[in-house]
């Protein structure tokens, strides 16, 4: 048996771990929580549904790479709300040395290819990056408002907060970004 299987195998086995990791934010219409495993999947069906909203033409095969493992890192590093208070959501240091050991699992060049493509999703420099970041915080978006407020309300985030946040979206699509600010005042207005 080729030892790059093993590898790929026992890197399969370990992103398991993903499921477990749960993030503030819940499912649609929902009181459970979305674990890191559920929202990759979504963000990668949104990717491929909405990529024509996209501010330019993209490589989407490349998107959906970084949306599948943009997260893995929190294996290692954890799940923090992009909300919180006391901690900044700049963990970066935290997951480039879970990005190293996770990802290292792989073979060499996978390892590599994945770790830049992880650099590269936050730094979001590329239009594609951008375009996985517009859906990373579009989704939180959908599901807060259909909670009618959720995570927003449940830590009294206010509007300005919410939008600072999330305005990042229009690098990659003013389309989807128009939406969610739509939808970001109706529901402070309930609020």
């Amino acid at each position: 048996m080729k030892n790059s299987l093993l590898q790929q195998i026992q890197f399969i086995k370990e992103i398991d771990k993903l499921k477990y990791i749960q993030r503030k934010t819940k499912l649609f219409n929902s009181n459970r929580n979305e674990n890191d495993a559920e929202h990759s999947w979504h963000l990668a069906m949104m990717v491929m549904v909405l990529a024509e909203h996209s501010n330019t033409k993209i490589d989407i095969l490349k998107v959906l790479k970084m949306v599948l493992i943009h997260d893995i890192v929190e294996i290692d590093a954890g799940d923090v709300f992009i909300f919180d208070t006391l901690k900044e959501h700049n963990n970066t240091k935290e997951e480039l040395k879970a990005a190293k050991r996770i990802f290292g699992i792989l073979p060499k060049n996978q390892a590599e290819e994945f770790i830049s493509l992880w650099l590269e999703f936050e730094e979001g420099f590329s239009k594609e990056a951008q375009f996985a970041k517009a859906m990373d915080r579009f989704e939180p978006i959908l599901q807060n408002t259909s909670n009618n407020g959720g995570t927003w309300k449940e830590f009294m985030v206010p509007k300005e907060k919410v939008i600072n946040k999330t305005k990042g979206i229009s690098k990659g699509s003013e389309t989807i970004w128009e939406y969610s600010l739509n939808e970001i005042e109706l529901i402070f207005k309930e609020l």
